[in-house]
């Protein structure tokens, strides 16, 4: 008699990034802010502290001036954090074959995490691997995420296997495709300097995950190893390095900075040193053209289109600069569409 053929198994991924209003309207943005900073990952103070603080007072006070924003940043197809993610998602889908069912999620408003795993419960996978969208692990960020996606699962009476690719810093596919597109802008135009900016957090933050105590924020992150592997100061600086040696800079040809800090409503020092003050400096030392990267990011966004590619623009050319120029993020890139695939089979 013939053997019964064996059902076939699929492997299920989930990419995810942060999240987005569902519109750049105030009420939309307000509810998109109230979910982001009272996270307590994201906003690491008592609950009883952190909901009154922010929703009563950050949020309504943010919120008008975030949706001006989201307003210039908002196109046709709507959100491009949204949009690069859907078409990231499609593009992997279409490289991964029927095999993978990949679908895509928010950390913070829609489409939500949930819905995106009820995606894969529905598609019967017998295993998920999931890939937060941010190359350098945060507890912020990435913890969030993985403590979302446990929080989600833990409730399902079936729990399938759930692996986490919690950081790909390193990853040659995410520095190669970097390396392309910086490239591409330094034909067009000739640089003295290059700013890796990178989003900031807390001080605080990179000591609570120390590695026994290993983090100084100084000179422990000059090497990447396993002490500080998951220190997000660490994998900054070691992601300048890669990105730097693949672009055939010198050291004293770059500068790693850090961006979008919170610090004057909460009076805490974040890591530094801060992009923004550090591109007014560089005219004064005869750098008038700057090639920016925002390498946090695998998606362009408000934090790379608007802060880096816009305001700080403006911040250098005010300063006396001459030429600010934001490399494009990775968004669906071919490159980086068959390193993610990549990433995931590796998995």
């Amino acid at each position: 008699m013939p053997t019964p053929a064996s059902p076939q198994r699929r492997i299920g991924v989930l990419l995810v990034n942060l999240g987005t209003p569902d519109s750049p309207q105030t009420p939309d943005v307000r509810r998109y802010l109230n979910e982001f900073l009272t996270d307590g990952r994201v906003i690491d103070m008592p609950a009883a502290v952190r909901y009154p603080l922010f929703q009563g007072l950050v949020v309504p006070l943010r919120a008008p001036k975030s949706a001006k924003i989201y307003q210039q940043l908002w196109t046709e197809r709507g959100s491009p954090l949204l949009y690069h993610g859907l078409d990231l998602q499609k593009a992997v889908q279409a490289q991964l074959g029927k095999d993978y069912v990949v679908a895509f999620g928010m950390r913070y408003q829609n489409p939500s995490i949930e819905k995106a795993l009820e995606e894969l419960r529905d598609a019967a996978v017998d295993r998920i691997i999931v890939l937060p969208l941010f190359p350098q692990y945060a507890a912020a960020s990435t913890g969030s995420v993985q403590e979302k996606v446990m929080d989600i699962v833990s409730k399902w009476w079936v729990v399938p296997s759930i692996s986490f690719i919690s950081t790909f810093t390193d990853d040659p596919a995410f520095i190669g495709t970097f390396v392309t597109l910086g490239k591409e802008e330094m034909a067009k135009h000739k640089y003295d300097h290059v700013v890796f900016s990178y989003h900031g957090i807390p001080e605080r933050h990179v000591l609570k995950g120390s590695q026994k105590n290993y983090c100084k924020l100084g000179s422990c992150c000059n090497s990447y190893n396993k002490n500080n592997r998951y220190c997000y100061r660490a994998q900054c600086f070691e992601t300048s390095r890669l990105l730097a040696a693949g672009l055939g800079l010198a050291p004293e040809q770059y500068t790693t900075t850090f961006q979008s800090r919170l610090q004057s409503r909460l009076r805490d020092p974040w890591l530094q040193p801060y992009t923004d003050e550090v591109l007014k400096e560089l005219p004064a030392k005869g750098i008038l053209n700057v090639l920016a990267y925002s390498p946090a990011f695998v998606a362009d966004c408000l934090e790379t289109t608007i802060e880096v590619g816009t305001e700080f623009k403006e911040l250098f050319e005010e300063a006396g600069g001459k030429h600010w120029q934001l490399v494009p993020s990775l968004n669906s890139h071919p490159q980086w569409v068959d390193g993610v695939a990549a990433m995931i089979q590796r998995n």
